[in-house]
């Protein structure tokens, strides 16, 4: 079997390197990048096979910076993963929870925990990342300092686990979305679980955005998700991404999307792919 290098964005430990174990097995082999634009061009560049970025948090709302980046970059969606993101808090080993006087990681993630480490009267110190606290954890060897970071850091850093399940609300998930080079083929794009997602422009008309979704509606075909983002350089003209359901291959969706194609200006197909289904927890 063919060996499998999963770009993510982040330090070893992220939770972006925990997803790609979790959505393509133990056995890969990650590459960290510095920013999204890396994995990008990690991927485009043949430095590895996938490239496992984040798209959507459920308390946060869209990544809009992949959103973006997709489009710059000849690449297709070809899986989805749901991450349920569990705060942690870090510490050396040997250290109690009742020794934490400070904790560091990325301001969203301390946000996420506002209530629990006020609640611990542990300080919030904003770092650039979760998994680049544990690091600076590790390399401080302060007992009085802990990271707000993944299962996964701890294991890297070898860290102690101080305190699980961390965040004020625990129905936090991140949905990632793995690219290729090459799009998935599927021997039967009619039967099977899939979702699509396609980007396209419209001429400022009115209704034309109704007609534009319609076309979906009259066929029946579920809409799961709808951006918007401005097309840079044409000032309050717009790029439209949308989720749907079922292969764009599939008769119904192919004369959906031909339709689509008679009223916008510009249409991609980004990518169809397995449908992730996700548990709701509690």
């Amino acid at each position: 079997m063919p060996e499998i290098i999963v770009a993510f964005q982040g330090e070893p430990g992220a939770y972006s390197e925990l997803a790609a174990f979790e959505h393509f097995g133990p056995e890969i082999v990650t590459l960290p990048c510095e920013s999204f634009d890396h994995a990008y061009e990690a991927l485009q560049q043949g430095d590895c096979t996938h490239a496992l970025l984040p798209f959507e948090n459920s308390l946060a709302g869209s990544i809009h910076r992949n959103y973006d980046l997709i489009l710059r970059h000849d690449l297709h969606i070809v899986g989805e993963h749901h991450l349920r993101v569990s705060h942690c808090l870090l510490g050396l080993p040997g250290t109690s929870l009742g020794n934490i006087r400070r904790a560091h990681s990325h301001p969203q993630a301390l946000a996420q925990c506002e209530h629990n480490l006020a609640r611990l009267g542990i300080q919030r110190v904003a770092e650039k990342d979760t998994a680049g606290s544990a690091r600076l954890v590790k390399e401080w060897n302060d007992p009085q300092a802990a990271a707000i970071a993944s299962t996964r850091a701890a294991e890297v850093y070898q860290l102690e686990i101080l305190h699980e399940n961390l965040e004020d609300n625990p129905h936090n998930y991140t949905r990632f979305l793995a690219l290729t080079k090459t799009p998935l083929t599927v021997a039967d794009p009619e039967n099977g679980d899939y979702k699509t997602s396609v980007v396209f422009s419209l001429k400022n008309t009115p209704g034309v955005l109704f007609k534009a979704l319609s076309v979906f509606a009259l066929r029946d075909i579920d809409l799961t998700k709808i951006e918007s983002r401005p097309i840079q350089g044409q000032p309050w003209e717009y790029m439209f991404y949308v989720d749907f359901a079922g292969h764009h291959q599939a008769p119904n969706c192919t004369r959906a999307l031909d339709h689509l194609a008679e009223l916008a200006v510009y249409l991609r197909v980004l990518g169809s792919y397995p449908r992730y289904r996700w548990r709701e927890v509690g």
